[in-house]
């Protein structure tokens, strides 16, 4: 008997510097392939994604700060990192044949459409696939907060985190061999826990609108797949927790 999908519309974080693979900077293509291959496989399933894609593999607005520069323009030019991020992933979806949107928050009409919650939920349901970019067009907000605030306005079931290890661990799993990894927790243990799961502008929408957050590996074959069956490693945060 198949599995039955825990969410149909969900929103997928994904940090720039998962896109620059094993380099300091840019974009590796054969992991956007790789993630887009991903996406395309939940489609396939008739879930609705949004995807949220940092901006850190090409630039960071702290990089300006110590040389003096204001962090509005640095915020600005991190948003316009976003925007390559997700047209190099738009590129690779519609090369596979999935034809997808990519909607600005920061508006840039010569390359993409801007945001509005009413066109996103049109393209969601007809396209399946829409890509948020250009933060929520503002500074002072990172792209976690994007995704927590996109996923509330999609009215979305689930916020989908892709990182390189397959949860929510008490410490850094790389450096801690012994560090404690955690299958699900509350809102609240995560918090007194003091969990970098998302920052906390973000962690506080979801929480107040209760919406799921799922922290997976995205280097195991159909992860995200498997995450959305229930059958994937991954650690689940929401007002139930363990219980």
């Amino acid at each position: 008997m198949e599995e039955r999908l825990l969410w149909k519309r969900v929103v997928l974080k994904l940090s720039g510097e998962l896109l620059a693979g094993g380099a300091q900077v840019g974009i590796d293509l054969d992991v956007i392939g790789r993630l887009a291959d991903d996406i395309i496989s939940v489609v396939e399933m008739d879930v609705e994604i949004g995807v949220v894609i940092g901006g850190g593999n090409l630039f960071r607005g702290s990089w300006l700060e110590p040389h003096g520069s204001g962090r509005v323009t640095g915020d600005h030019m991190g948003m316009m990192a976003t925007v390559m991020n997700a047209l190099a992933m738009r590129e690779a979806l519609c090369a596979r044949g999935l034809r997808c949107k990519a909607l600005s928050g920061l508006a840039v009409p010569i390359v993409c459409e801007t945001f509005t919650q009413h066109k996103a939920i049109s393209y969601l349901s007809k396209d399946k696939v829409v890509l948020f970019c250009g933060g929520i067009g503002s500074p002072f907000f990172t792209t976690d907060t994007t995704a927590a605030l996109r996923a509330v306005e999609m009215d979305a079931k689930a916020i989908i985190k892709a990182t390189d290890v397959d949860g929510v661990y008490s410490a850094d799993p790389k450096s801690v061999p012994d560090a404690r990894r955690h299958s699900r927790l509350s809102f609240d243990e995560a918090i007194n826990l003091n969990l970098k799961i998302l920052d906390t502008a973000a962690f506080s929408l979801a929480r107040d609108a209760g919406i799921p957050i799922v922290v997976y590996s995205m280097k195991e074959e159909n992860a995200l797949e498997k995450v959305l069956r229930g059958a994937g490693r991954a650690t689940i945060v929401s007002k139930e927790g363990e219980g």
